[in-house]
């Protein structure tokens, strides 16, 4: 069988020539015959979760959410019968955690995430409550958005919930000591808003603070393949987090708690990324408000004191939030305040400073430090010409 490009390449069907697509998107004559041979064995076929989102695809178009082309009933690999490369064919990119899809609001264009949760959990209660139109208007809010709450077609006990879409806070890595310095003065503001509203987190780690990244990335990018353009071809370079500020946010509320006004923050429970925190029971009740301090704390301390040069600074802060005995740690409003003092003795200049990541060697710090340079002269240049 001859095998050759196809009129439209793009698999979302855009009018884009093949001959305009990069060469290296193209494989031999022989490779794609291997490869068309794989695929219809069942290479790149969906996973069982894949298909539980799959199934749900025509209700969610019905509600205003379309799931990528790989989910749709109708699905066929668009690289078969064609020389192109699966690797760069957006529909061969797997769905990475079972509970979790990225999808389209047809309204607009935007791109969410749909998460599945149980219905009897106060998950969806809590984030709901944060994303209520007073709360939402708080500059200080830094809880995900939460779009809509739709029933689950097949599974009464589950439900699926809208939110916005974010990414990693650490992705792309921190390169300059302003940027982690915001980053800490949000995460600090956003967990003081929620004791002030009466939520504790309880699992505050770093895998549940993520960040809106479309400063970073102005034209977009695959929402599962995060390096690569939307239609997964081209490797993407972000911006710089110091030119172009993103916002942080916590997400999963599956353990967090609600407390009433005038009743105690107690809770019991193992639950929570964070295993380090000393008083965690399933036995005795503590305190859930301080468990957030510590894990914070504990938060900043791996990520930034452990594995850079620069955040001495953060020493004390980090030994107040994380004390072993729970009513001697910081509260919130305690740490907010703390960090400002710090803060405030950080020349803005010192803003652009590199980060020096611990165990550096001599070439990688010549290298960083002229990748640095060239960057700051860029930006020089540009504030030179505004």
């Amino acid at each position: 069988m001859s095998i050759s490009p196809p009129d439209n390449a793009y698999p979302d069907g855009s009018a884009r020539k093949p001959s305009k697509l990069p060469y290296y998107v193209y494989l031999t004559e022989e490779a794609a015959q291997i490869f068309e041979k794989s695929t219809r064995e069942g290479s790149y076929a969906l996973s069982p979760d894949e298909r539980w989102w799959s199934a749900r695809e025509s209700c969610l178009f019905s509600a205003g959410y379309s799931l990528r082309p790989r989910y749709h009933a109708n699905w066929s690999p668009s690289w078969l019968g064609t020389r192109l490369n699966p690797l760069f064919c957006e529909d061969s990119i797997m769905s990475e955690r079972y509970h979790i899809m990225d999808a389209v609001r047809k309204r607009d264009g935007a791109v969410v995430t749909i998460k599945m949760v149980k219905k009897d959990t106060r998950e969806v209660a809590i984030a709901q409550y944060l994303s209520s139109a007073t709360l939402a208007k708080d500059p200080h809010n830094h809880c995900v958005s939460v779009f809509d709450v739709l029933p689950d077609p097949f599974e009464p006990k589950k439900m699926l919930m809208i939110m916005q879409y974010l990414r990693p806070f650490d992705d792309p890595p921190f390169m300059a000591l302003g940027e982690v310095i915001d980053f800490i003065s949000q995460t600090l503001e956003g967990i003081s808003f929620l004791h002030r509203h009466r939520v504790a987190h309880r699992d505050c780690a770093g895998a549940n603070i993520m960040m809106d990244g479309r400063p970073l990335y102005p034209e977009g990018h695959h929402p599962v393949s995060r390096d690569l353009s939307t239609d997964a071809i081209y490797d993407i370079v972000p911006r710089s987090r110091l030119d172009h500020p993103v916002r942080y946010y916590y997400i999963d509320f599956g353990i967090s708690s609600f407390f009433p006004v005038g009743a105690p923050p107690l809770v019991l429970g193992l639950d929570g990324r964070d295993k380090e925190v000393p008083e965690l029971s399933d036995r005795a009740p503590y305190n859930a408000f301080k468990v957030d301090i510590f894990i914070l704390g504990n938060l900043y301390r791996k990520h930034f004191v452990q594995k850079y040069n620069d955040f001495k600074m953060l020493e004390s802060l980090i030994d107040g939030m994380t004390r072993k005995i729970p009513e001697e740690r910081l509260t919130a409003d305690e740490a907010v305040v703390f960090f400002q003092g710090i803060r405030s003795t950080v020349d803005p200049v010192q803003w652009r400073a590199r980060l020096r990541p611990r165990g550096e060697s001599t070439p990688e710090w010549m290298l960083n430090n002229a990748v640095h340079m060239a960057r700051e002269g860029v930006y020089r240049m540009k504030k030179l010409v505004a």
